[in-house]
């Protein structure tokens, strides 16, 4: 088979397959002008095929110039439907997109026509006609991407295969009429190919119209796809005119013709790839479309999202400044600016810079909390229009600017206040914009309703600052009381070796024991004052005998009275646990001391050990004194600075219990008024000694 018989039998079945997709489409046409318009459209496409058929088994000047026109009529009805599809999509811009289809197909009648005229295929008309072509084949993609990404999620699925189809097709024609372009006559291959090409578009449609048999479809403008439609289609008739000038100098360039095509296409392909790299050119190109082809100037829902977005991806205090910075300036195509906020809630604190955006280091200010920036931002909370009060500062009555904004920041455009529930917490100075922009209603009413928002934002992330920082305090005065605590202890001893200094000061082994006594003091309150300056433990933990901890505190309280016992039960004498050595005595001693101060000379205090299961043991302090009642022990009893001795703090009882916590026990109280008290310690047992922890702990067997 030669090339024009596959070129005849291409275009007959082409022909037949239209053919009786139309006969399909008019049983089920139900009406609708979409329906009616695809119906003509695929009836136009029928015969666009047999006259393309006669003018492969007849080559003429008469059947070229009717498959020529039948060409144009095929196009025309295709973009019809698409312009149909594409109405609710287009609102003011649809007689804008009309008038460029109309153009477009005039175009290719004016070639067709002046071939006609002279009878012969001139090359100037072929290449009018073709370049028309080929631009009705981008104008074809356009609105292909248009449609497809126009509709919502849901709907997408119903144009997905048309879509494709169509695109398809177009690609092919730009491919086609980009060769005949360049050439000055289109490739036989391709032209032979072309008819089972469109022909294999026919299924796709089929599908769609399957999913959709009424054609009725829901559609939003969506203002990006707009935007990268525009610039497909500009960057379209841009390579094609660097094309057109590479293909004449190539023509008329003589030997050096085809080198310097070369140059021009890498130019050209090097000056769009800047333009689309271009912040400000894009600038301009969604501020020309925003203003031409929508009634609104924002898409708001696509707009929010993307300002929360921002706001919510920053992660601490200089990140979430230059976030808000950020995100106001999108707004209003502005490539950065600065953040003012007051360091303190102080009345006399001052604004100072927290965070910039494209703006030089050195760039620094200070506003003073009265000034009259201030006071006109506090009373009128408008956003100030540098610009515009420049060309009237009547607008802005009672508005002095200070000096260091024209001097420091020439470029400054706008200052927003960001207004919170407390009232002025800052402000934001915005850079001139990248493309002229104007500032009216629409501008104002977003900008400050997204200032709100940003100072609410600032608002909680200063509230969450201080709220650390006043948790750090009450940590560290939660220390410095335990400090105190200790403190008082040690003072309770140095009092009594004063008191017994005067019967017992000749005594040798007093000396002894009181020059010791005063060296534990001193060596204790260091060590203290390191813990209370560095803020951490200087008693790294170890694994300790508890039954030895025990027999230490019972030691030394022998003196006392009423009379402590020790109760140990064989095998339990070398139980172990991890701890701070003095820490533990000193907690333990605590709770017996409490005991014998509770209970009157003739009572009786005693210490215990018993373990419960194979992982805990507990020590068990009773007594039988005075007792507490059940509301004391859960309201008052561990809470901190809640005591009922004269002379007690209330931070004994409440360290007790946060520091066995700390090694993983527990502390639980049992009491009757008037009866005793038993107090229950359980820790964790320590049956072997893990090396990593040791070693990062410093633990050691005590």
């Amino acid at each position: 088979m030669s090339l024009s018989d596959f070129t005849v039998w291409g275009y007959a079945l082409t022909a037949l397959v239209y053919g009786g997709f139309a006969l399909y489409l008019y049983a089920a046409w139900r009406g609708a002008a979409v329906g009616g318009c695809l119906l003509i459209t695929v009836l136009l496409s029928g015969a666009w095929a047999l006259g393309c058929l006669w003018y492969a088994r007849r080559s003429s000047d008469t059947t070229f110039l009717w498959s020529s026109v039948l060409d144009v009529l095929r196009g025309g009805g295709w973009f019809a439907f698409l312009l149909i599809l594409l109405r609710p999509l287009l609102s003011s811009a649809w007689r804008r997109f009309l008038a460029v289809v109309i153009v477009v197909l005039a175009v290719q009648l004016v070639g067709i026509v002046s071939i006609g005229m002279v009878l012969m295929p001139d090359e100037l008309a072929l290449k009018l006609m073709h370049g028309a072509s080929l631009s009705s084949a981008i104008l074809g993609l356009v609105l292909i991407e248009q449609l497809y990404l126009g509709v919502p999620l849901d709907v997408r699925r119903t144009l997905k295969p048309m879509c494709m189809g169509l695109g398809a097709g177009y690609l092919f024609e730009l491919y086609l009429f980009a060769d005949a372009f360049l050439f000055i006559r289109p490739s036989p291959t391709i032209t032979a190919v072309r008819g089972p090409v469109h022909m294999l578009i026919v299924p796709l449609i089929a599908i769609s119209g399957a999913r959709n048999p009424s054609w009725s479809l829901r559609m939003s403008l969506s203002r990006a796809v707009v935007f990268h439609s525009t610039a497909l289609g500009l960057s379209g008739l841009y390579l094609l005119a660097a094309s057109g000038i590479g293909f004449y100098v190539r023509s008329f360039g003589g030997e050096w013709g085809k080198a310097l095509q070369t140059v021009l296409l890498f130019a050209a392909l090097l000056f769009l790839a800047m333009l689309m790299a271009s912040s400000a050119q894009r600038a301009k190109l969604r501020v020309i479309i925003n203003k031409h082809l929508f009634p609104y100037r924002y898409d708001y829902r696509t707009e929010w999202l993307r300002f929360t977005r921002s706001l919510s991806s920053a992660d601490g205090q200089s990140n979430l400044g230059q976030s808000v910075i950020t995100a106001l300036a999108n707004l209003v195509e502005s490539p950065g600016g600065a953040l003012w906020l007051r360091d303190s809630a102080g009345e006399s604190t001052d604004y100072t810079i927290q965070a910039k955006v494209s703006l030089p280091v050195q760039a620094e200010a200070t506003e003073p909390v009265d000034s009259s920036l201030m006071n006109f931002m506090r009373k009128r909370e408008w956003i100030i229009n540098l610009e515009e009060y420049r060309r009237n500062p009547a607008n802005y009555p009672g508005l002095v600017l200070p000096d260091w904004l024209a001097s420091r920041f020439p470029d400054a455009w706008l200052l927003i206040p960001l207004i919170g529930g407390a009232g002025l917490i800052g402000f934001v100075l915005l850079s001139t914009p990248r493309t002229r922009f104007e500032i009216d209603w629409e501008v104002l009413d977003l900008l400050k309703t997204a200032q709100h928002q940003a100072a609410s934002d600032l608002e909680r992330m200063l509230a969450a600052e201080d709220l650390l920082e006043a948790r750090k305090f009450e940590s560290f005065n939660r220390m410095a009381a335990f400090v105190v605590h200790d403190l008082k202890n040690l003072v309770a001893q140095l009092s009594l070796m004063l008191r017994n200094a005067e019967r017992h000061k000749d005594n040798p082994e007093f000396q002894a024991d009181m020059l010791e006594t005063v060296a534990h003091a001193e060596t204790k309150m260091r060590g203290l004052m390191a813990q209370l300056q560095e803020k951490r433990s200087i008693d790294p933990p170890r694994v300790l005998n508890l039954v030895k901890k025990l027999e230490n505190v019972h030691r030394a309280k022998q003196e006392q009275h009423p009379e402590v016992k020790l109760d140990v039960p064989s095998g339990c004498d070398t139980l172990m646990v991890l701890a701070h050595p003095e820490r533990l005595e000193r907690v333990i001693g605590h709770i017996v001391q409490n005991a014998i101060e509770a209970t009157p000379e003739n009572g009786t205090v005693c210490i215990s050990t018993n373990v419960s299961g194979s992982e805990r043991v507990c020590v068990v302090v009773t007594d039988t004194g005075c007792g507490m009642t059940e509301d004391f022990i859960r309201e008052h009893l561990s809470r901190p600075f809640q005591t009922t001795k004269s002379s007690g703090m209330g931070i004994g009882v409440f360290e007790t219990r946060q520091y066995i916590r700390e090694l993983g026990g527990d502390v639980s109280y049992e009491s009757k008024k008037g009866v005793g008290t038993r107090v229950t310690i359980e820790l964790p047992l320590h049956t072997r000694l893990d090396s990593e922890h040791e070693k990062k702990s410093g633990s050691e067997y005590d």
